[in-house]
């Protein structure tokens, strides 16, 4: 199957008419998940959950989030309602970054997916609903994740691309490490943390803000990048805010940050980029 490229932007100010709204409310403590949904969401939002439905079971090999098989994938997303030509928004009640993660994954296999900017936070006058969402199972097909998307550790440690590293600035220099193996970052990566991508609300940089804000730190529009995190799931923010600051065409690598510490031959850096 040809891979089509989305029409709508990766980052939407309202839900438009006929769209599909998923929740994707989730916290890696556990704290936030359907519970929180239940507790109220936005009228008609299903509930997706990103520890089981956007990933796959943790492995040192493959990381702590690797992107799910895609049969598996389109099970979840059948079962959210969603057909291969569903226009989607999702949110979350932090800064997108998980949601992000589901609208980068349907992105990737040409669905019209977009992020809610602000998330819930940012509706204003709206009653939230307790229903638990149980639409009519959609028709969404399987597909693979293609290299277009998605990079490996060799690419990553071939020097032929620029490499982004989406963490906070002290997990990126080493001086901590909470959840991984190894402290420190993939040699020669830039840091650019996703944190930053939004303002005090929540909401994305304006497109120019965030160019400047990639360039400045040494993206140019030719590179080829690819951008990773803890996990493969905050930086998915990044790749969003690249494509919303029209920087397009980069890649995740899924396993990020925690397939990469796992692996005794990977070099890491520490300390500030050069």
């Amino acid at each position: 199957m040809t891979r089509r490229h989305p029409t709508i932007a990766p980052v939407l100010e309202s839900v438009p008419d006929g769209a599909i709204l998923l929740d994707v409310r989730w916290s890696l403590d556990g704290s936030t998940g359907h519970a929180t949904y239940l507790a109220g969401h936005l009228p008609g939002a299903v509930y997706v959950d990103l520890g089981t439905e956007l990933a796959a079971p943790p492995s040192a090999a493959e990381g702590r989030h690797p992107l799910p098989a895609p049969e598996d994938f389109a099970a979840s997303m059948r079962r959210a309602g969603l057909h291969d030509d569903s226009l989607v928004v999702a949110y979350d009640d932090t800064d997108g970054s998980q949601a992000s993660r589901l609208v980068w994954m349907l992105r990737a296999l040409g669905v019209e997916a977009a992020l809610l900017d602000g998330g819930l936070r940012g509706v204003i006058g709206v009653e939230l609903s307790v229903v638990d969402e149980r639409p009519e199972p959609g028709t969404f097909t399987a597909r693979a994740w293609d290299v277009e998307v998605v990079a490996t550790p060799d690419e990553v440690a071939s020097g032929h691309f620029l490499v982004i590293d989406a963490r906070a600035p002290e997990r990126y220099r080493g001086a901590t490490e909470p959840i991984d193996p190894r402290a420190g970052h993939v040699p020669g990566a830039l840091n650019v943390p996703f944190a930053g991508n939004v303002d005090g609300d929540g909401r994305f940089l304006p497109v120019d803000a965030l160019r400047e804000r990639f360039t400045a730190a040494g993206v140019d529009p030719e590179d080829e990048v690819i951008v990773y995190c803890g996990s493969g799931v905050t930086a998915t923010h990044n790749l969003l805010a690249l494509e919303r600051a029209g920087l397009v065409g980069a890649r995740l690598l899924p396993g990020s940050w925690s397939q990469w510490s796992a692996d005794p031959t990977r070099e890491v850096a520490t300390g500030s980029a050069p």
